[in-house]
């Protein structure tokens, strides 16, 4: 979701961030070849919830793949079934589940950083954005 949020802000760009089991309830029905579908597919194979959400996003990519969604995929390194399904990969090193959303957010902020880039807007100076918390 802070990803989503980061390619709004710099980017202008409308983005989403779902929980994987919710993607068949409404961004499913949007899902086609001109739509990207950035998805986190990482997985720590000693944690049994990270390895379930794997397989449900291991499904997801399929499925979207189903429909010409284009697929881009965050994944462990070393991961080739990620790879082998996703149109583009980016890999991040390998880490426990608790400790993988520090290394998943630098790529997705990367990604947001170069679309303002590609798109000659200032990135240090993102419009509308002010804090959250002010001080009257």
């Amino acid at each position: 979701m802070d990803g989503a949020l980061k390619l709004k802000e710099v980017s202008y760009v409308h983005a989403e961030g779902y929980p994987t089991g919710e993607t068949k309830h409404g961004p499913n029905a949007l899902i086609d070849e001109s739509l990207p579908v950035v998805i986190i597919a990482t997985c720590d194979p000693n944690d049994q919830g990270a390895v379930l959400r794997y397989e449900k996003n291991i499904a997801n990519i399929r499925s979207f793949k189903e429909q010409s969604g284009r697929v881009i995929a965050i994944a462990t390194e070393g991961n080739h079934e990620v790879a082998s399904l996703a149109d583009q990969t980016i890999f991040v090193p390998s880490a426990s589940d608790l400790l993988s959303p520090i290394l998943e957010i630098v790529p997705l902020q990367l990604f947001a950083y170069y679309m303002a880039v590609e798109k000659g807007l200032d990135v240090d100076r993102p419009r509308n954005l002010v804090k959250s918390v002010t001080i009257e």
